[in-house]
């Protein structure tokens, strides 16, 4: 993918549709000084580029019976370049975690986890996460509230 320049009106079709994803050309036309067309194609360019790597519908995790979100710092025995492409390999085949990242510090990963219930998470950590044969330890946080939790990025900060 190449990287691409971003102008003031990219920016403003970026912010509106992480506002609605769904608002049709016509719709950002009305918001951003350019013709519907203009529009299609700088989203074409942007999609075609990876500054949009596609639409999401965003589930309520409460409503469709995943009550209970997760995260867990996880250390593995190994670092070598096999392990750590087996363990994002079992890491992607597991639903139950939505986001898998590298870090540094305590834990050699952070991720955030949802399933149903307390004793549905206890049977996630301890029969699918702490049996991938890299893991050495997984210490898991759980979430009582969420204040703030967004996919939008602050496209206003940029210069």
């Amino acid at each position: 993918m190449r990287k691409i320049e971003l102008d003031r009106f990219d920016l403003q079709i970026l912010h509106l549709l992480q506002q609605d994803a769904r608002a049709t050309h016509q719709k950002l036309a009305q918001a951003i000084p350019l013709s519907a067309s203009q529009i299609g194609r700088r989203i074409q360019r942007m999609e075609q580029s990876g500054v949009i790597q596609g639409y999401q519908v965003a589930l309520n995790p409460e409503h469709v019976g995943l009550s209970v979100m997760a995260f867990a710092n996880v250390s593995l025995e190994r670092h070598n370049e096999a392990a750590l492409q087996d363990f994002a390999q079992s890491i992607d085949k597991l639903p139950e975690v939505l986001e898998c990242y590298a870090a540094a510090g305590e834990a050699d990963y952070l991720l955030r986890i949802v399933v149903p219930d307390l004793p549905s998470l206890s049977a996630f950590v301890m029969n699918k996460l702490m049996q991938l044969s890299l893991v050495r330890s997984v210490k898991s946080t759980i979430v009582l509230n969420a204040i703030k939790q967004t996919m939008k990025l602050p496209l206003s900060s940029l210069p």
